[in-house]
């Protein structure tokens, strides 16, 4: 980390900050301004301790969308799940974060990833080997200078779904945001990390008293994922087969990934993540639209908050 700049916030730091149970959306990218300011407003009354969001070629900028998410709320922490490194230099990733540090306080968590290789070369880059090409980006940013006295190091973790990538979280960064996982990747990603990293899975949820169409709107959403090796080869790691990959996914996989059912249901599952060593679980609603998937993040309130 660069002198000009303070040293970020202590992993326990940002746990205390993060609180259990936070929001994950993927659904801003087709909404106004204004419905993401007011849904940002509400999900912060709701009591969930953090919202975060993530970054494609067609969707706003991370770090401009993370302004919109702080100046529309109070204490709500606003992360990015995740901020592709390929879509800013390191310097300007450092300097933008810690601007939104500066401006925002504590409210600020960037969460770094190397994306895809299909989402990378759509920008125009190679995609490197994720490890190294990430290594570097980090020494890249603690090596830039950031000319505002005394302002603080946004904190940071990174995506992080196998062995080498943990590693770099525990050692790097204030811990890992593991996506498209179950308890089980849990238990073994704090394995890796140690009891001091944060550790906060995404969790993907279906509301519904349906499993039948539980899983039809789970596969909908899976099999984009399905696609991508990273998430393939973590698969194979958790036992799952080839098999298990096949029409948008087996049974076993789909309620393995994604779990269906009533708000205790999904409680269930959101405690399993906590038993097994996560300090935040973030809960993705998927439902049609952003109105269907707030009105799912308050039935999940009374269960997931507090």
């Amino acid at each position: 980390m660069a002198d000009s700049a303070a040293r970020p916030a202590s992993p326990s730091t940002v746990k205390q900050r993060l609180g259990r149970t936070g929001v994950w959306l993927a659904s801003f990218t087709s909404e106004s301004a204004e419905t993401v300011r007011r849904t940002a407003a509400e999900i912060e009354d709701l009591g969930y301790g953090a919202l975060w969001f993530g970054e494609t070629p067609a969707s706003r900028e991370a770090l401009t969308q993370a302004a919109l998410l702080l100046s529309a709320t109070r204490r709500l922490q606003v992360a990015t799940g995740i901020a592709n490194i390929y879509a800013r230099d390191a310097v300007a990733t450092a300097n933008g974060a810690n601007t939104l540090a500066e401006a925002w306080g504590d409210r600020f968590l960037l969460g770094l990833g190397v994306s895809h290789a299909p989402l990378v070369t759509t920008r125009g880059h190679d995609y490197g080997r994720p490890v190294a090409t990430m290594r570097d980006y980090l020494d890249a940013m603690d090596s830039a200078s950031f000319g505002v006295p005394s302002a603080p190091a946004a904190p940071r973790v990174l995506a992080a779904l196998r062995r080498k990538m943990l590693e770099l979280a525990g050692t790097r960064a204030q811990g890992a945001h593991p996506y498209f996982t179950t308890p089980e990747h849990t238990a073994m990603a704090r394995d890796v990390l140690g009891p001091e990293p944060v550790l906060a899975p995404e969790q993907a949820v279906v509301v519904t008293g349906d499993v039948e169409r539980g899983r039809a709107v789970a596969r909908k959403y899976a099999a984009v994922y399905l696609s991508m090796p990273n998430y393939l080869n973590n698969l194979r790691e958790l036992g799952f087969s080839d098999r298990d990959f096949e029409g948008g996914g087996s049974d076993a996989l789909i309620d393995a990934i994604v779990p269906s059912g009533d708000p205790e249901t999904i409680g269930e599952r959101v405690r399993a993540h906590h038993q097994a060593g996560a300090d935040h679980v973030c809960v993705q609603p998927l439902a049609g639209t952003l109105a269907e998937q707030l009105e799912h993040l308050r039935l999940l309130a009374p269960v997931l908050v507090g």
